[in-house]
């Protein structure tokens, strides 16, 4: 596959502007050319990996809603860890949502951002490979062919860095920040400043991928490409914690061609969304103030 010499994307809000941005070509012939805007469907989930210990799931009585249940006797939780997404769990069962880095507009660290994250576009560059994911502006920095600096300081995308290893771009992620919201997943599952994740981006097949991701349009109204000719992008990814976890445990993301502008979509405060979970407790008044 020949690759441009220059990349363009707009940035849209209301059609009102547009940025374009252009990078150089990749100066590594051998590097899979992974560049363009991606997109999947589904839920907030993961995907399970081929063997091995998954992620947490949806025990909720209604898996394919908002409702988020996290199966807490999954053996990969501390006993800590656990009474954390057992306590969540029972918030929202009793119609309570709980804070998470989406709903409160805060950063959204990986692995958590790839379970949210319905629409990314891939940059990729001779010294870095670029991230952008479309809700809140979000973007990840993964510098090539480096090494993590000896003294760290957390950060709550973490410090990434990648290579290539034939047809994948494999990342090695530390250094990620914690707070009163760290979580790895929708469930609530906490995670340490000892979170280590392994990321593995390459090409499938597009009927594969189709298998995962149905053509339609993804929650932000773009289509996803129904041109099963066309190769799908999967992430496969582990996560080791012990701080959290009583094991390595490993997931997959699926994504396909996405068709349509690349759009502008703020995270914004918003009471509406909160609407059947407990909508008394946001504050409001009743009438204006002034």
């Amino acid at each position: 596959m020949k690759r441009p010499e220059k990349y363009s994307f707009p940035l849209l809000a209301g059609g009102l502007f547009a940025v374009a941005l252009s990078w150089p070509a990749l100066a590594v012939e051998s590097a899979p050319n992974l560049s363009g805007q991606w997109g999947r469907t589904g839920l907030f989930r993961f995907e399970p990996p081929l063997s091995g210990a998954g992620p947490v799931t949806n025990i909720s009585r209604f898996a394919d809603t908002i409702e988020r249940v996290g199966d807490y006797t999954n053996p990969i939780l501390t006993a800590q860890s656990a009474e954390i997404v057992k306590q969540h769990g029972e918030a929202q069962l009793a119609g309570i949502n709980f804070p998470d880095p989406r709903n409160q507009c805060r950063p959204e660290p990986p692995p958590f951002i790839l379970a949210l994250e319905f629409e990314v576009q891939i940059i990729q560059k001779k010294d870095q490979v670029l991230i952008l994911y479309i809700y809140g502006h979000q973007i990840r920095r993964i510098r090539l062919n480096g090494t993590h600096p000896a003294r760290l300081t957390p950060s709550w995308y973490g410090d990434s860095v990648g290579h290539y290893e034939g047809d994948t771009l494999v990342v090695d992620t530390v250094g990620v920040k914690t707070g009163p919201l760290s979580m790895v997943d929708i469930f609530g599952t906490p995670h340490s400043e000892a979170l280590h994740l392994i990321e593995r981006y390459r090409l499938i097949g597009g009927e594969a991928a189709s298998k995962a991701v149905p053509t339609r349009r993804t929650p932000f109204g773009n289509e996803i490409d129904p041109d099963t000719r066309k190769d799908g992008l999967q992430v496969e990814f582990t996560v080791e914690d012990r701080g959290s976890f009583t094991m390595p445990w490993s997931a997959r993301v699926t994504y396909r061609p996405l068709l349509g502008d690349w759009q502008e979509v703020v995270c914004a405060e918003n009471n509406g969304i909160y609407s059947s979970y407990d909508s008394g407790r946001i504050p409001h008044a009743d009438k204006p103030d002034f």
